[in-house]
């Protein structure tokens, strides 16, 4: 394939954005080369500057569910934007969002609409800290919940120690505050509340980690974490940013059957335009301004493209009955073929998969944490990545990132794949 139109808008962006991307893991930094522009995408295919046609497993990294410009959505943006773009008001649009995703998720009576996941995450540990007041939290090591100072945290020395500061900017007094702890290693998260008696105000997790290729929680590993919480007066929240409306209806909670206290959504829920959500319980969320002291605000929350787009992909999530099935079936038929083909190549690695999250890693043992995930030998992901691009195949261009599989992908979509793997495995 031919990328010179996508190399030539990439000179052109590093003159005027830093590193000529407006997010970090779109630069290609962690498998070299040059980034694709895309000037379109349609259904599960995204077209690039040069004529190319992918097919997608970013899917915009989770939202585009039901695929890319899912026309309901689409129309409703088009309609919306007509009747204008932003008001600073209260809209209809948002009550009827808001009813809607607190029917769909268990144990949430009220949410609050942001405008990135980031933000959400950001709220809901400040919440949290609000309503416990207490000041520290506990973070896993591999999770992302955006790049609020909070989360921005490496490991310490030890397993009880304070974590510091993994960018420039972040200030130890922030670090000082943030624990990070082992992801799936209870004993570790157990050891951080003693160390801690009556300080920790909340454990944020990803139930299913995206962020170091797709990790799923160990079995009862959400289950002890919602004991080890209630046994410290701590609050558990889950970000499901990338979980919330895709691997179930109402979420991982709903999946796992486990209740958090705060719940954390973007992605799905803005049907791909900048939305995020905090939710829980009345009694927390209550605590928000203007009717309790934890201030949070935005000028453009709730904003009625935002919101409207929103609405449309949950209507169709809500009313699909067998919407989530159909995704599973589908990655683990990717997934079989997968393993066919890198099996039949002698390739060592583990495919870690939930639902519709699935990962490669080219390391034969198994990838239950940050640290088993960085084992993965990246320059075999690196030629994998290349190679899969250059046969119409596009996936995170990171060994760390989850695909996202959308309905919108066919059965002869999963086969092209599947070849394309073929192809690459043999060369590798």
């Amino acid at each position: 394939m031919l990328y010179q139109r996508s190399s030539q808008l990439f000179a052109e962006a590093e003159k005027v954005i830093p590193g000529g991307v407006n997010s970090p893991v779109r630069a290609f930094k962690s498998v070299g080369g040059t980034p694709i522009f895309v000037k379109e995408a349609k259904g599960a295919y995204l077209y690039d500057e040069d004529g190319n046609r992918l097919v997608d497993y970013i899917n915009s990294w989770g939202p585009m569910i039901l695929g890319h410009a899912y026309e309901p959505v689409v129309n409703a943006v088009i309609e919306r934007a007509k009747k204008g773009t932003s008001f600073g008001t209260p809209t209809a649009l948002e009550t009827e969002i808001a009813q809607l995703a607190v029917s769909m998720v268990p144990n949430i009576d009220k949410i609050r609409f942001v405008n990135s996941g980031t933000e959400a995450c950001m709220s809901a540990v400040r919440l949290a800290r609000g309503y416990t007041k207490r000041e520290k939290i506990i973070k896993f090591a591999g999770c992302y919940h955006g790049h609020s100072d909070s989360f921005l945290i490496q490991a310490g020395s030890g397993a009880v120690t304070f974590g510091s500061p993994n960018s420039p900017g972040v200030t130890q007094g922030t670090a000082k505050d943030t624990l990070l702890a082992t992801y799936n290693d209870l004993q570790n998260v157990k050891d951080l509340f003693e160390a801690n008696k009556d300080e920790i105000a909340a454990i944020i997790i990803e139930p299913v980690a995206g962020n170091m290729g797709c990790i799923p929680p160990a079995e009862g590993f959400l289950q002890a974490l919602r004991e080890v919480c209630d046994a410290n007066g701590a609050l558990l929240i889950f970000d499901e940013v990338m979980t919330g409306f895709r691997l179930a209806k109402g979420g991982a909670q709903e999946l796992f059957g486990v209740k958090a206290d705060i719940v954390t959504f973007g992605k799905v829920i803005g049907g791909g335009l900048p939305v995020g959500a905090f939710a829980g319980r009345n009694e927390i969320m209550n605590y928000l301004a203007p009717v309790g002291p934890v201030y949070q605000a935005g000028t453009l929350s709730g904003n009625p493209l935002a919101m409207a787009a929103g609405l449309e992909m949950l209507k169709a999530l809500n009313s699909d009955e067998a919407i989530f099935s159909r995704l599973e079936e589908k990655t683990a038929y990717l997934e079989k073929g997968i393993r066919e083909k890198l099996t039949e190549a002698n390739l060592a690695y583990t495919i870690n998969r939930r639902g519709s999250m699935i990962s490669v890693h080219f390391d034969a043992n198994p990838v239950t944490d940050f640290k088993t995930a960085a084992n993965g030998d990246n320059e075999t992901f690196k030629k994998f990545f290349h190679g899969l691009l250059k046969e119409g195949v596009y996936i995170a261009p990171s060994a760390y990132e989850t695909w996202f599989i959308t309905d919108a992908l066919t059965y002869e979509d999963l086969d092209f794949t599947i070849n394309a793997i073929e192809k690459v495995a043999k060369e590798l």
